[in-house]
């Protein structure tokens, strides 16, 4: 089973579908990523600010797999913005995760509180760039006045903008402003329902249990999730879905046997609510959140 690969905007190829490990404990972390690679994913996101990417290294080498083989998507976390501050962030994550490249490195928050500091640790993302140390870089949680922001100043476009999307929540002005540059939207939480933040339960529904997606999976003889999961990648987005369970893993990696209708797309497209389940990045400072990485 082949997941397509998608062609960043400076021709590195990305598998679409990436495993996620946030909320995965750092001593379950190995095993979820070996799982998820023998099952045949190739693209494995992680974070600092996670605190498990030494797991994602773990779990790497256990499969067995050359490093040539999977790709290694990371992120820089808000303490270590600024430009000196962000090079030092690429050393702990490489030496934690056991390599001399990163795939993919992007900053975790637009952090508009502070974003001279931003627009430093962005700088240093273009100099690593320059330098092979890593092969693509990019954001998250950017929205378009974020990016309009960041442009401003910045020499290298970002490859990747990974941002919550599931059909609850589809952000069209920040689908709009990635495509407008060249810029991929990725999701986190993609298939909505599975993360929840606290503070942030006012409109929270799970999309698993809708009653369009049911339908849709219905007639396909697939899960709720694999419908999803296929609509992303359909759409030419890349998603990251994330799981412990092996039977889920393994579920959410079964997701190419089958295509959606127009009329399908079209459905799960009219779910959109408009409401976040996760924090708005406008809304609150990230420094607040007190997360210090650890040195390697």
């Amino acid at each position: 089973m082949n997941i397509p690969t998608i062609t960043l905007n400076n021709g590195v190829e990305m598998p679409a579908l990436g495993f996620g490990v946030f909320q995965t404990p750092p001593d379950e972390t190995a095993t979820a990523v070996d799982t998820a690679l023998r099952i045949g994913y190739r693209h494995v996101d992680t974070a600092a600010a996670y605190g498990n990417e030494r797991g994602v290294a773990d779990g790497l080498r256990r499969s067995g797999l050359s490093r040539s083989e999977v790709f290694i998507e990371t992120k820089v976390w808000v303490s270590d913005y600024g430009y000196d501050e962000t090079l030092h962030a690429f050393d702990k994550s490489a030496a934690k995760l056991g390599l001399d490249q990163i795939d993919l490195l992007i900053l975790h928050q637009p952090m508009p509180q502070h974003f001279e500091r931003t627009l430093g640790a962005y700088r240093a993302l273009e100099q690593l760039l320059s330098d092979g140390r890593v092969r693509a870089i990019g954001v998250s949680n950017f929205m378009a006045h974020h990016l309009d922001a960041l442009m401003a100043h910045a020499t290298v476009v970002p490859a990747v903008n990974q941002i919550e999307f599931h059909p609850y929540f589809t952000q069209p002005d920040v689908q709009a402003a990635n495509a407008a540059r060249g810029i991929l939207t990725q999701a986190w939480s993609p298939i909505g329902g599975i993360t929840f933040y606290p503070g942030y339960g006012e409109h929270r529904r799970s999309v698993l249990d809708d009653e369009a997606i049911s339908s849709i999976a219905e007639s396909h003889g697939k899960s709720a999730a694999q419908v999803m999961l296929r609509w992303h990648i359909q759409e030419g987005r890349s998603a990251i879905p994330k799981s412990t369970n092996a039977t889920r893993i393994a579920e959410n990696f079964d997701v190419v046997d089958f295509k959606l209708s127009a009329e399908d797309v079209a459905r799960i497209d009219a779910l959109d609510t408009g409401h976040r389940g996760g924090p708005d990045p406008d809304e609150r400072d990230p420094l607040e959140w007190n997360i210090d990485i650890a040195e390697a």
